[in-house]
Parts: structure tokens; sequence; C-alpha cells
């Protein structure tokens, strides 16, 4: 079992796990190679306990609590936040940000919904897991990266514009459901207006 819970860098990215079906030990690792403070739901938590890793809190609703007291010694020194199902995801950020992170990768979110996590963007640099993509903000409204070849998805509202630079030029990019574009190995540069979001496939 890891020893990660003796060690809190909260300026390092904390872990929440909303959901597991979709991811298997090996991706989690990798995270947990920074020793993050670790948060995990009810609904996730059977397939996390099987990876033998140690969670700092357990969100939940009060009957699970109830009927679960025993992971308490179990997962010592774990502590249960009471929510409601819909509540899970707000009730474990506020906790992040109230015991000082500032950044979070939240595992098993519909990339669909990340509007709701942007007023929280301002206060903590999130980064989500959907199925094999990663999405991450970009606040500022530019981004210029090294990427692979390969397709990167974009998410902004609908019927907005990104433009896309690479080394043969500009376009414009009109954004509908799960936009994905064609990139080649290069320095891309994305411009938007306001929040958007860029998804890359995991590897592997």
């Amino acid at each position: 079992m890891s020893s990660h819970h003796f060690v809190k860098e909260q300026q390092e990215p904390a872990l929440m796990i909303l959901h597991a079906d979709d991811y298997d030990f090996d991706l989690v690792s990798e995270i947990l190679e920074w020793s993050p403070t670790v948060v995990v739901t009810q609904d996730a938590l059977d397939k996390v306990l099987s990876w033998g890793i140690k969670i700092d809190r357990v969100v939940a609703d009060a009957e699970f609590v109830k009927n679960n007291t025993l992971l308490l010694e179990e997962q010592f020194p774990l502590e249960f936040l009471i929510a409601e199902g819909a509540g899970f995801l707000n009730e474990g950020l506020n906790y992040l940000l109230a015991s000082g992170h500032t950044a979070v990768v939240i595992l098993g979110f519909d990339h669909t919904q990340v509007k709701e996590l942007e007023p929280m963007l301002p206060n903590l640099n999130l980064v989500i897991y959907d199925g094999p993509i990663r999405y991450y903000p970009v606040k500022s409204g530019i981004l210029k990266k090294w990427l692979p070849a390969g397709s990167v998805q974009l998410h902004a509202p609908e019927n907005s514009f990104i433009e896309l630079t690479t080394s043969k030029g500009s376009r414009l990019i009109r954004i509908n459901h799960a936009t994905f574009v064609e990139v080649e190995e290069g320095l891309v540069t994305f411009k938007g207006n306001g929040v958007f979001w860029i998804g890359e496939f995991l590897k592997g």
C-alpha cells in the first residue's frame, strides 16, 4: 500500500475519482507518483479499493456512511464527506479548495458538462479524464503547444469558433458536438473567445 498520505504537498494536483470503471491501475499509478490527496466518491470506491491505494476522503451519502463505518479503521486516517449524489463533485472540490489545493485531476467526469466546472477555474487548475481522453481548459483564450501527430478534440460553446494555427497557416474551426481536428506533429496555436477545452487521447 502506498505511504503517500505522509506527504501532503498541496501545490501538487489532488486526485478526485468520480467513476473508475473505465480506468485501470496503470493510469492511476502515473498520477499517484506525485503523492496527491485522493478523494473518491462512493460510486468509485470498490474499484479504487481493489487498487490497494491509500484514500484520504470518501464523498458519500449519509446512508452509505452509516453502513461503512469500518472503512474509517481499515483506511485510517480516512474521513467521510457527506453529500447527496448530485453534490458529490462540489463537496469534493470545495473540500480540496478549503484545504489549500490549487490543482485537481478529476477521473470519470463527463466532458460535455465542463461548463459546470468553469466557475471553479479562477481558483483551481483542473484536468479531467473522460474515457480515453484527457481534457484541460485554456483559460486565457490562447494556447501554444507542441503536439504529436493525431486527433485532438475541441470543446467550446456550440457554433463558436476556434482559430487553429500551424506551420501551414491558420484556419477557423466551427465548434459542433465532439469537434475533432487532425494535427501534424509540431507547434500548434489555439485561439478562442473565452474559456475552451482541449482533449488529447491517452497514450497506449
